[in-house]
């Protein structure tokens, strides 16, 4: 395994964070309101869900209890 020195490791640092390409903030405010969004949205479907198997199985075990 080849060392590579303290100061190149620091230069080649530098340079690959050089190349990310950051995003605006637009970008970050629109993909954050996304995210709530969609979880907003599958919150809703999964409580639909829980409901309709709870009522479903309450309505099963009601006519054999």
């Amino acid at each position: 395994m080849a060392l590579t020195n303290p100061i190149q490791f620091i230069q080649q640092t530098r340079a690959e964070v050089a190349k990310v390409i950051w995003p605006t903030r637009r970008e970050v405010v629109l993909t954050t309101v996304m995210v709530f969004i969609m979880a907003t949205l599958t919150a809703i479907f999964f409580a639909l869900v829980d409901l309709l198997i709870r009522t479903g199985l309450s309505g099963i075990l009601g006519m054999f209890g």
